[in-house]
């Protein structure tokens, strides 16, 4: 049995130079001694979600998704406000974790890395309500406010020193949530 922990990364954006990617690359670099960080790069590839469809046999892409995030000690996720809202692939994962079980009580955080003024509230207030449907344990002290501008991301990592200070402060809290699961 490993000594190791995984936290697993979801990034709610498909985009290639992503903001909320990179915050999460720069994540992996940061994690405590004990966590590997995971990133979960499987998001395009989820079919639609339909109640219907939700039972077994599930969709490849569906049972992967899940199998990470059980056997993953905590998620951390960041995500982008698009018309006001998660990103429709975004949620749509989400939608696929409702009918499962492997996310609930799973320490879980978010980083919001949104510059503009109204800081994607919406996107995370509804974030917010869809993690209590799944059951996570949300580590409310690790969730965050870490704004990313384009000019402090170099070769796909966030550079600043205050958002990286803030990160590693965010991933301490929520690998100490772990020990409590």
């Amino acid at each position: 049995m490993s000594d190791i922990s995984d936290i697993l990364l979801i990034s709610g954006s498909l985009r290639d130079r992503s903001s909320n990617s990179a915050l999460l690359r720069t994540a992996a670099t940061l994690v405590p001694a004990g966590f590997r960080a995971v990133t979960y790069t499987g998001m395009a590839d989820l079919p639609h979600f339909n109640p219907d469809d939700d039972h077994d046999p599930l969709p490849a892409s569906v049972v992967e998704m899940r199998t990470r995030i059980e056997q993953a000690a905590a998620l951390l996720l960041c995500t982008p406000e698009y018309a006001g809202a998660l990103p429709g692939s975004f949620k749509n994962l989400l939608d696929w974790t409702v009918g499962g079980i492997e996310i609930g009580d799973k320490p879980t955080a978010w980083i919001n890395v949104s510059s503009n003024s109204t800081k994607a509230a919406n996107a995370h207030a509804s974030l917010r309500l869809v993690l209590r449907y799944t059951g996570a344990a949300i580590v409310e002290d690790a969730c965050a406010h870490l704004p990313v501008q384009p000019s402090m991301i170099e070769d796909g990592l966030v550079t600043d020193p205050d958002v990286r200070a803030g990160l590693t402060a965010s991933l301490g809290l929520l690998t100490a949530a772990t020990a409590a699961v």
